[in-house]
């Protein structure tokens, strides 16, 4: 496995059955307590988890070490450009949750956090891995995803990305609408229930319905977007310590949506069709269409969520930001790991100032990680388990 953003230094891939590393769990440890003095001194507390290592294989974060920890897997996360705000994350310990109608339960809390009045960056951390023994999981990507479905005409309806997993879920019985923006329900897996399906309550799918500031025809379109990007699927890891479900999220920058969910080929690849209704000439590449029409559906995304009061950041804003994030850390005597291939934004990247740098990548701890396992899930692919 290649961790995303390490292409030239991969780490170890996780073997479940593995016990923590005594020497990774006393360096964030020591970080941890030296960045939060309030904490007070760190020997006591490795006296502590060195015996629990030593007796079980694994150790108990504090509810302050846990809280820590995954502000400090956000500010090492190498694809975020939005780490200036790392302090804020709002960390939820729900580490006693064991069955799936209680796990659906807070997932369902999360997104009302999240997305309740001005959106807020929350992560919900639930039970750690035990060295050797199964785990609960989500098999989502993401907590709010639209279905894709195939068609006789080989033309998708929905997101196409999502085809795979729409049909998996289809396959334990539900069944959506066929329409282009239907939400898939969440599909919890714990180690004493097996699989389990659930829809999603309306009143925490908060979607915004685009339109343009010029071109009224937009609006026809029918098209919308969810207002809280929920990554569901990685793993935390904090101290040697695995959190294989820990959903977390920020809000969105609008090229995200506008330059990749909704334009890029194999999603909703809209590039064509709004080209079109502004009467662009699309019969060669030179005319630059492509740009035009981005521009333009990125204009949509951000009046869209402007107007519906919904929090949203722009590249050119975002970049300066991480800028000022780089500064930040380099004060602190930190290095901050970055993949230039997600920090640049996919519009108009070269006009940013993260475009015009050099980053690090290395894997620095605590962070997050996908795993191929819970890759294979999140398309619809369970295949044969690893001993965990």
């Amino acid at each position: 496995m290649i961790v995303p953003g390490y292409r030239d230094c991969p780490a170890e891939p996780w073997d479940p059955g593995t016990p923590v590393d005594p020497g990774e769990a006393e360096d964030f440890l020591r970080r941890c307590y030296t960045e939060n003095p309030r904490l007070g001194p760190v020997e006591p507390r490795l006296a502590i988890v060195r015996a629990q290592v030593a007796a079980t294989g694994t150790y108990v974060h504090t509810t302050d070490e846990l809280t820590y920890g995954a502000k400090m897997a956000w500010r090492n996360a190498s694809r975020c450009i939005g780490r200036l705000y790392w302090r804020s994350l709002m960390v939820l310990d729900r580490r006693r949750a064991r069955t799936a109608d209680e796990i659906y339960s807070l997932l369902v809390q999360h997104l009302q956090t999240a997305g309740d009045g001005p959106i807020r960056p929350v992560i919900s951390v639930f039970a750690a891995a035990q060295p050797g023994r199964p785990h609960a999981r989500v098999w989502n990507e993401q907590l709010i995803r639209y279905a894709g479905y195939r068609t006789e005409n080989d033309q998708p309806v929905g997101d196409p990305r999502q085809i795979g997993f729409t049909e998996a879920v289809q396959g334990f019985g539900w069944r959506g609408k066929g329409e282009a923006f239907d939400v898939l329900p969440l599909v919890i897996e714990t180690p004493g229930e097996g699989v389990r399906v659930y829809e999603l309550p309306e009143r925490v799918i908060r979607e915004v319905p685009l339109s343009h500031p010029e071109f009224a025809w937009f609006a026809e379109l029918g098209l919308r977007w969810h207002a809280v990007p929920a990554i569901a699927n990685m793993r935390l890891t904090i101290g040697g310590v695995h959190y294989p479900l820990a959903p977390f999220n920020g809000w969105y920058m609008g090229s995200e949506i506008g330059s990749r969910n909704l334009a890029d080929r194999d999603r909703y690849d809209l590039l064509p069709l709004v080209a079109a209704r502004i009467g662009l000439d699309t019969s060669r590449e030179s005319t630059l269409w492509r740009d035009r029409a981005l521009v333009e559906l990125n204009r949509a995304v951000l009046h869209s969520f402007e107007r519906a009061g919904v929090k949203m950041s722009d590249h050119h804003t975002e970049s300066q930001r991480f800028v000022t994030h780089l500064a930040n850390e380099e004060k602190a005597g930190r290095r901050v790991p970055a993949d230039w291939t997600w920090i640049v934004p996919p519009l108009s990247g070269g006009l940013t100032p993260v475009f015009h740098r050099y980053y690090d990548e290395f894997d620095q701890r605590p962070a997050f990680y996908l795993d191929d396992e819970a890759a294979e899930l999140a398309k619809g692919c369970p295949g044969p388990r690893r001993t965990r």
